[in-house]
């Protein structure tokens, strides 16, 4: 018989693996390269002491004269907060009840849930990786109507989100929070709100919009790297700390490898991960076909396929911005973590637990990490390039 009990020990003992497999490898190609570890965990933060230059303790001299004087390493202490990610499941106890005498269909429930929790952790870790750390999704161009938002962009925006808004000055605006999106215009770049009602103009030009109490937690992903804000603490006025970019309107084979001879030229390291949105892979494309070559295709991890170009994968990802290609060594990227993925236990070790006042329960799952690149500079991008 099925039982808050055993719906318990089943989230614990079963789905807790599945789940934890797929939101680490299977969330999109580039988190399935990036390593994932504890170490450099320290209290709340992410603390890493990252060499940089060359020790000064080498040269060349005359047979009798003085030695190299020892110079040591150069240093710079990486510090960031670990974010706290989330991931909650919501199941009735009618549902429960109903199901109490039939466990395959406590199964179907169960697994409908988890993979409702997966679709939506992927959309948005996924997300999380190309953004610059602040949570914002898209600015607001306009409030045309009640309860309707026009947007910069529909390319981070997904029917069902919860989101909050916020004035251009970042101040939360109180009619806007906590509003789910359930109808995406994407001829109009448009979005239609749940809720009260929020007469036209409430939300005004240049307002921004975030995943509900997401703003300022989320990962630092690669667009902290390429603007001009400090990144882990430090100011970008050392050579370490400025990844190498370039624009370029036309996409070719001379320009991809001019831009790795830049980055592997400046940095040492080597480029093994190539990413680019949906237009730029068209392009990439259309130039190779223009001069009659068909890329090669090869696999990554987390079962992906991906363009080979000279061996290296070029991936294309839905949150990749328009008319960019990153180039990236995947080694310098680490996903510190105090802990994987782990279900939040009561004080009696119960999972399930009841929403006050509602005859639903609910279950959390939690990650607390940060993603960290230890060598800035050895990451590149080409920007402006024209889609296809």
């Amino acid at each position: 018989m099925v039982t808050l009990q055993t719906a318990d020990n089943a989230l614990k003992s079963f789905y807790l693996d599945a789940v934890t497999d797929s939101l680490n490898t299977k969330v999109n190609p580039l988190l399935a390269q990036i390593k994932q570890t504890t170490a450099d965990v320290v209290g709340k933060d992410v603390k890493r002491l990252v060499r940089y230059g060359l020790n000064g303790g080498v040269g060349a001299g005359s047979e009798t004269g003085s030695l190299p004087k020892s110079g040591g390493n150069m240093y710079v202490q990486f510090t960031a907060p670990l974010k706290n990610l989330y991931g909650t499941i919501e199941i009735s106890d009618k549902a429960i009840r109903a199901s109490a005498t039939n466990e395959g269909a406590f199964v179907n429930l169960l697994n409908d849930e988890m993979q409702s929790l997966i679709k939506s952790a992927e959309f948005n870790f996924g997300r999380m990786l190309y953004g610059d750390g602040t949570g914002l999704i898209a600015e607001v161009v306009t409030q045309p109507a009640e309860n309707q938002v026009v947007l910069t962009t529909l390319k981070n925006v997904c029917e069902g989100m919860v989101v909050d808004f916020y004035t251009e000055q970042n101040t939360p605006i109180g009619a806007g929070k906590g509003r789910r999106i359930i109808k995406i215009d994407k001829i109009e770049n448009t979005v239609h709100l749940d809720g009260e009602y929020l007469p036209a103009s409430t939300i005004g030009p240049g307002s921004r919009m975030y995943l509900q109490s997401s703003s300022g937690y989320e990962l630092t992903g690669l667009a902290a790297l390429f603007n001009d804000d400090p990144i882990y603490g430090v100011e970008k006025d050392i050579e370490l700390m400025k990844p190498y970019q370039s624009t370029c309107t036309t996409i070719t084979d001379m320009k991809m490898q001019a831009t790795i001879d830049a980055i592997e030229e400046q940095s040492g390291g080597k480029i093994n991960f190539i990413v680019c949105s949906w237009g730029v892979r068209r392009a990439l494309m259309e130039y190779y076909k223009s001069i009659g070559v068909v890329l090669p295709t090869i696999d990554v991890a987390g079962g992906y396929k991906a363009l080979s170009f000279n061996g290296i994968p070029v991936v294309v990802d839905r949150f990749c911005p328009q008319g960019t290609m990153y180039f990236l060594n995947t080694e310098d990227f680490q996903l510190h973590q105090l802990c994987d993925w782990q279900w939040l236990e009561g004080e009696d070790g119960k999972i399930l637990k009841q929403i006050p006042g509602k005859p639903v329960y609910t279950a959390t799952l939690v990650k607390y990490a940060e993603l960290i690149c230890t060598r800035p500079y050895g990451q590149g991008m080409l920007n402006n390039i024209t889609e296809k």
